[in-house]
């Protein structure tokens, strides 16, 4: 799977995912940290790459409707330290066909893995 990562999480994710066999790639690796969503947005659906993020502005379903991109992972943790996110979506990552992703908005919290499909 073709990832990006935004600037709210840490890069040693990069490395994680990329030792599971993914193709990832980070807002800071392409000077967008700091730019509007809509840059990191057009950047990814450029890329054809799933967008893994805690931004919020992400999490609107209506204006980033499954099926109309290549997918959102909206990370909600509560205690959302660098090791926590590693953890977790790591975690998400082994457990779960995240090919079936694609084209979906996944929302990963503590305790569970919710996907809206198209």
């Amino acid at each position: 799977m073709k990832i990006k990562l935004d600037e709210n999480l840490p890069t040693r994710l990069a490395s994680l995912l990329e030792s599971m066999g993914h193709l990832v790639d980070t807002v800071a690796n392409e000077g967008l940290t700091g730019k509007p969503d809509n840059d990191v947005w057009i950047a990814a659906q450029k890329e054809d790459r799933f967008l893994i993020t805690q931004d919020l502005d992400f999490s609107e379903t209506r204006q980033f409707q499954p099926g109309t991109h290549p997918g959102v992972l909206q990370v909600r943790l509560r205690e959302p330290g660098a090791n926590a996110l590693l953890q977790h979506v790591g975690r998400a990552f082994q457990d779960n066909s995240s090919e079936s992703w694609a084209g979906c908005f996944v929302v990963l919290t503590e305790h569970k893995l919710r996907v809206k499909r198209p």
